[in-house]
């Protein structure tokens, strides 16, 4: 029995590990009318559930309707009475796909310094 119960842990800490690899910090650009405004992210995979902040020059906000499949996700961001939805992909360990109604941004994960 307690090789049972050992073997469902470690299937279940498993599957945690594999969705959590969008969890972290992420940086991307993104060109605007007025230049290149780059886009910070926080994201934190809790189950099926993405939750984080998005920062850019002008401040920050909350990540919200944040839903996590896989390697695939979505949230909305909303800003200046605006709500922009988007989706992403997790394509490898260190590089994101978004997309939204603006296009498609590449983000690379922002590596810890020791």
């Amino acid at each position: 029995m307690k090789h049972l119960i050992a073997v469902l842990l470690l299937f279940g800490c498993l599957s945690t590990y594999a969705q959590s690899g969008i969890d972290g910090d992420w940086k991307g650009t993104r060109e605007t009318p007025n230049g290149t405004m780059e886009i910070n992210y926080t994201f934190k995979v809790e189950g099926t559930t993405l939750t984080g902040i998005w920062k850019t020059q002008f401040g920050e906000r909350k990540i919200e309707n944040g839903k996590v499949d896989g390697k695939k996700f979505s949230y909305t961001v909303s800003f200046n009475e605006m709500t922009i939805n988007n989706t992403g992909e997790l394509v490898s360990d260190d590089e994101i796909v978004t997309k939204n109604e603006r296009g498609e941004m590449k983000l690379a994960r922002v590596k810890k310094e020791n």
